[in-house]
């Protein structure tokens, strides 16, 4: 795919290139021998490639830069829905989402209180649309957002993250709150393991019958320019800036980048796909 679909913003230039991963600074004649293209620039501060199938670090540029969450929150609060809740049961909204627009500038998925839908639907609202309703609504569906925040940092600490902390569901900016390029690529890596997650975050639309648009859409452009593309989280805060949880597949390949505080996450995560699908082999295989 030519690079050129999605042109970076002229407003920041790139930053150093990404060092290689452990894997490779301990294999160096290997590697020698299996790539002898650098790794791209980048417009992000900092950045994480993953060979999706074992989760060995390919390349990481400040790879350890803690960085507020912003809806990349959603992937923990999406996991440990799974883990604990019965999909196909039936909530009953207390949350109007065009009130959470209003006060905090949210982004919604259009919940309106009194309404019935289920945990998948809610699911495919936190994920697609971003719904900070959805977030708040599967919360209180398993208890309420400070039983969910403890299920989510038990889960990432069970991954063996330690550079993590979240605060919220839904991602907006919180004290103490903090992730890393390395942590959210492993919680990516660790959705796209359910195949429930995996469809909800590769679907571009979902039809809906109560939303007052008929659909729901995606925010994740990558899923409409790239080809393998799955999708997984965008984010964006004030203080978080552009942050990309994303993944693509080819010929069996799957790779999972995150990028941090991009001026244009989606040309960040095409030129590290695009170079390690073309220059690199499987250090998985």
């Amino acid at each position: 795919m030519e690079l050129a679909t999605v042109a970076p913003s002229a407003a920041a230039g790139p930053t150093a290139a990404p060092t290689p991963c452990p894997y490779c600074e301990q294999n160096p004649e290997r590697w020698r021998e299996l790539t002898s293209v650098a790794p791209p620039e980048l417009l992000g501060t900092s950045a994480v490639l993953l060979e999706g199938g074992c989760g060995e670090m390919l390349i990481g540029q400040n790879w350890r830069e803690r960085r507020q969450p912003a809806s990349l929150a959603k992937i923990a609060t999406a996991i440990v829905v799974v883990d604990n809740a019965d999909l196909n049961a039936a909530v009953d909204v207390q949350i109007t989402g065009w009130d959470l627009s209003v006060e905090n500038e949210s982004s919604i998925m259009g919940l309106v209180a009194g309404m019935r839908i289920s945990v998948e639907e809610l699911l495919y609202g936190l994920l697609l649309a971003s719904g900070n309703d959805a977030a708040l609504e599967l919360s209180r569906f398993l208890g309420g957002e400070d039983t969910v925040v403890a299920l989510m940092n038990r889960r990432i600490a069970a991954l063996g993250l330690t550079d993590t902390l979240l605060k919220n569901s839904h991602g907006l900016d919180a004290p103490g709150a903090h992730t890393t390029p390395f942590d959210m690529a492993v919680l990516g890596r660790e959705l796209l393991l359910n195949p429930v997650l995996r469809q909800i975050v590769g679907t571009q639309y979902r039809q809906e019958d109560w939303h007052d648009l008929g659909r729901l859409t995606n925010g994740n452009y990558l899923l409409y320019i790239y080809e393998g593309a799955l999708g997984v989280k965008t984010g964006y805060t004030e203080e978080a800036g552009w942050l990309i949880v994303s993944a693509a597949e080819r010929d069996g390949r799957l790779l999972v980048a995150s990028v941090f505080d991009s001026a244009d996450v989606y040309w960040d995560s095409m030129r590290l796909f695009d170079w390690a699908f073309e220059n690199t082999p499987n250090i998985c295989a």
